[in-house]
């Protein structure tokens, strides 16, 4: 009952202070675990052509309340650039401009959503919040930051699942259990990535800890992910604010407990029967060379084995000393951590071969070589998640503290959304615990999922959601200002209606209907600067979006901006990240990060550029990219004077600059009224006002460098205008 009490006075608390609460119906504190039904869509006293669809009935009665209305239709050239940059993360070209704001047609503007909905970039623009939101990252974070190779498989799966549309309760199973839902499906493998992306510090010698580590952190970004909830406030004691209790977390915790994290071949029967085929026949050839490699090996690495070995505590180290088979499923795991620091330490010896030995195994070596022709390229991997086939107890730690075990649980699900255990039936050699969560999760019945994720939708496109605090759902977080919305959007998401009545209605848990829905509202064809003078005092912060809320690029918007304008972007899809050049004197104290040598490939898009925990890159990082360490929900757009000293002064800016004034004259010569005008268009997408013009020619005309040098600086000028930087 205490919890109840003090989700009452922070629920009572809020509805004071939010004015745009309806008192007189106020939501109950834990609403958000109430089944949702389908509002019907307030009816208007004074129906206007601002109804677009249902999304502005709801708007807009909540805006007649306080006696306001939407701010007038944005013009046609900020509309096309707020779609591209919203929907894809590129801007237009003045080519793609000139098309929409000629064509008069009544469905021009729903042309274009679809358009943009169906090209291949709108996966790799909606990745980017999903990836903050699981952690991703390719490497281990900590101290030793090891790199994680096949990592950036997981980010071309979410891509590729947002470009196809993928109903999203199958997203979830797939991430959660795709091995023990879809054991033939490669991508459903690979999309268990989800559960690898923790950060690990693998060379931690305490391994039970690290174990809890894992477990509490895969466990506490699930909930916030899927559920919107942060049930890491519960490992402790009971939720101070949720109706979650100490019990549910560590149930939660349980359908993790058997982790075993492995690294998966994605050949298909065919290509792994002649991967083995040709593998033998090198073996064959090669084997009396390589038994004289190990037998100058083996007693080198035997010494770094033992010598790795005793970092451990007995107690750890004799588990190498059980055979597999023989091993508890606790001992599997925290054998496991202790043979990948063992081992592979003790892999590459060559550096302890010393002397006339050390020259016999270099001629070995050598000869070894010759081989490398005959010998298969290695299979493609993915870095995957299963579980063993017995899962390990799981207790509830007192105080959350992993030394001290209380009483044993099993798998249960949060008691106030559903109160008893789960069922976990095996599956392909798995218990089939995480496809139990995963079906819980996904289901239609749960009141949370399609909440949440209409929510975060809801939040892409304003910057903001209904419900602000988009990973927090509890009694704690924001309560939604427009609740009615929220339960619409969300039943629309796992019901949906025909748009006619003699039509077929969309796929169930289909995201890119929603997001067609948001995206053709009249509220989001808004302009961004409202005329009611009244609403700025009623709701300075604009809850109620009685205006467009103007936005900022994110880093990797910019970055994909600028390489976009000065006509060097590389379209190319998918495969390993890319390293782009870093500045030069950070180059200097950063070795590990070596620039992908080919100019082409580093001017991929943003999304393909290699997370590193310990090094974010520095136009990330200094507009406001997380570091990847915890999920992230939503990102914060600061301001700060280090932003624009990197645009005015980076060398990789300047670059950018140096290409769009290439791009700018190759385009149109050197005629300065042709020049000002193209750069105009290909950087903010109108022709430059009377003013402009007049005072770009005069700075032109004014400058005391060379012509060529008096473009880049115009360029570079436009680069840096807040125009540029933020969507109207």
């Amino acid at each position: 009952m205490r919890w109840l009490l003090r989700v009452s006075v922070i629920a009572l608390i809020g509805i004071v202070l939010t004015p745009w609460a309806t008192a007189a119906d106020p939501l109950p504190e834990d609403w958000a675990f109430h089944p949702f039904q389908r509002p019907t869509p307030p009816r208007l006293d004074n129906p206007s052509a601002a109804i677009r669809n249902p999304i502005d009935r709801f708007l807009l009665a909540k805006l007649a309340e306080h006696n306001l209305t939407y701010a007038p239709e944005a013009d046609r050239h900020t509309l096309i650039r707020r779609l591209y940059y919203d929907l894809i993360g590129l801007p237009p070209t003045p080519e793609e401009v000139a098309a929409f704001v000629r064509d008069s047609s009544p469905e021009a503007y729903e042309k274009l959503v679809d358009k943009l909905l169906a090209s291949p970039r709108f996966g790799e623009r909606q990745a980017l919040w999903w990836l903050d939101l699981v952690r991703f990252a390719e490497t281990d974070g900590f101290n030793a930051d090891g790199v994680r190779p096949h990592a950036w498989r997981y980010r071309d799966y979410v891509i590729n699942s947002f470009n196809a549309d993928k109903p999203f309760d199958r997203f979830i199973r797939e991430q959660i259990a795709g091995d023990e839902l879809y054991p033939d499906d490669h991508d459903a493998w690979i999309a268990t990535g989800f559960l690898r992306h923790y950060p690990d510090e693998y060379n931690a010698v305490n391994l039970e800890q690290r174990r809890y580590e894992i477990i509490t952190d895969i466990t506490d970004t699930t909930a916030a992910t899927f559920l919107g909830l942060t049930a890491g406030c519960a490992r402790c004691h009971d939720h101070k604010y949720d109706p979650v209790t100490q019990d549910d977390y560590f149930r939660m915790q349980a359908f993790f407990a058997g982790f075993w994290p492995v690294e998966k071949t994605l050949f298909t029967p065919a290509e792994q029967a002649e991967y083995e085929k040709r593998l033998a026949a090198w073996e064959a050839k090669t084997a009396h060379i390589r038994q004289a490699i190990a037998k100058i090996e083996e007693p080198h690495r035997k010494k770094e084995s033992q010598r790795q070995r005793q970092r451990f505590p007995e107690e750890y180290a004799k588990l190498l000393d059980i055979p597999f088979e023989n091993r508890t499923p606790w001992e599997k795991q925290i054998a496991a951590m202790v043979e990948k620091q063992v081992y592979s330490e003790a892999k590459d010896v060559s550096k302890n071969i010393k002397g006339a030995e050390k020259e016999q195994y270099e001629a070995l070596k050598a000869q070894l070589a010759a081989f490398e022709k005959d010998k298969p390229a290695d299979p493609p991997q993915a870095m995957v998640m299963t579980d063993l086939p017995e899962s390990p107890p799981t207790y509830l730690f007192k105080r959350g503290e992993w030394r001290k075990p209380g009483p044993q649980v099993v798998p249960g699900y949060i008691h106030v959304i559903t109160p008893h255990d789960a069922d976990p039936k095996p599956l392909h050699g798995s218990p089939g615990r995480r496809a139990a969560l995963a079906n819980w999760i996904a289901s239609k019945d749960n009141p949370l999922t399609a909440r949440v994720i209409v929510n975060r939708l809801w939040q892409h496109h304003f910057g903001f959601g209904i419900v602000r605090t988009s990973s927090d759902f509890g009694v704690a977080g924001d309560q939604p200002t427009h609740p009615e919305l929220l339960d619409w959007l969300a039943s629309e998401l796992v019901n949906p209606t025909p748009p006619t009545p003699d039509s077929t209605p969309p796929p169930a848990w289909s995201l890119k209907h929603i997001h067609r829905l948001i995206v053709t509202s009249a509220a989001y064809r808004q302009g961004s600067r409202g005329h009611q003078p009244a609403a700025a005092e009623i709701d300075p912060e604009n809850h109620l979006l009685w205006h467009f809320p103007r936005r900022r690029l994110d880093g990797e918007t910019l970055r994909d901006a600028m390489l976009a304008v000065s006509g060097q972007l590389n379209l190319k899809v998918g495969g390993p990240s890319i390293f782009p050049e870093l500045p030069a004197e950070l180059q200097k104290t950063t070795p590990a990060w070596k620039p992908t040598p080919d100019a082409q490939e580093r001017n991929r898009r943003s999304i393909y550029v290699f997370v590193k925990r310990n090094l974010r890159y520095p136009l990330f990082l200094l507009f406001d990219a997380p570091d990847r360490n915890e999920t992230c929900s939503r990102r914060f757009a600061t301001t700060t004077a280090p932003q624009a000293l990197m645009l005015l002064n980076d060398s990789v800016v300047l670059g950018f600059a140096k290409a769009f004034a290439a791009r700018v004259t190759q385009d149109v010569g050197t005629d300065f009224g042709k020049v000002i005008e193209r750069a105009f268009q290909l950087a903010i997408h109108r022709p430059p006002t009377a003013d402009e013009r007049h005072a770009m020619r005069t700075f032109l005309e004014r400058h005391p460098g060379p012509p060529s040098e008096a473009v880049v600086d115009l360029c570079h000028a436009l680069l840096n205008i807040n125009e540029f930087l933020y969507i109207d």
